[in-house]
């Protein structure tokens, strides 16, 4: 297991460009063919960049029953499909704790994906070899709906998914 603190330690990313809510979403099924029961996604960006969009996409692909709609004010959602998804937001929390609180720890790694909105709330219970999400707006390049969706890891699984999402890259 990796430490973010450890000397030596490299992150990696690769990043994507979106003009279109329907892009964004295309991405999260794009991720969603490379992940496994237990990884864990921590997302980043403003408000209404896109992070739940993108979550959609990647629910839709591991074929959730429900349509995903942000968790902001019941905290959890759960979406059972090939592999469920964990969607948290952590926007209204005060920290880690109120997470631990609504049972967040036996999901997180668990049986299923943790999609968690917000997570530098709640970074000192994240596993470091998660791969993170962050996504930023880029209207003035890309219009009104342009997001910039940056994939960097660490370590572990996270390292894993953003070498094979660049193997993808490449192969397009």
């Amino acid at each position: 297991m990796c430490k973010l603190k450890e000397e030596g330690i490299k992150r990696t990313g690769l990043s994507f460009f979106s003009s279109e809510e329907h892009e964004t979403e295309a991405l999260g099924e794009r991720l969603a063919e490379l992940l496994e029961p237990g990884d864990v996604i921590g997302f980043y960006g403003d408000l209404g960049a896109g992070k739940t969009a993108f979550v959609r996409g990647l629910a839709r692909a591991l074929q959730a029953k429900e349509t995903v709609s942000s968790p902001t004010f019941v905290l959890m959602h759960i979406y059972e499909g090939r592999i469920p998804v964990y969607h948290f937001d952590a926007y209204r929390l005060k920290d880690a704790g109120d997470l631990i609180n609504i049972g967040a720890e036996e999901y997180i790694g668990g049986d299923g994906i943790a999609c968690v909105e917000w997570s530098e709330r709640v970074e000192e219970i994240l596993p470091a070899d998660r791969l993170y999400v962050s996504i930023s707006y880029e209207t003035e390049k890309l219009g009104p709906c342009g997001r910039k969706l940056k994939f960097e890891a660490v370590c572990g699984r996270g390292l894993e998914i953003v070498e094979a999402l660049k193997g993808d890259s490449a192969k397009n």
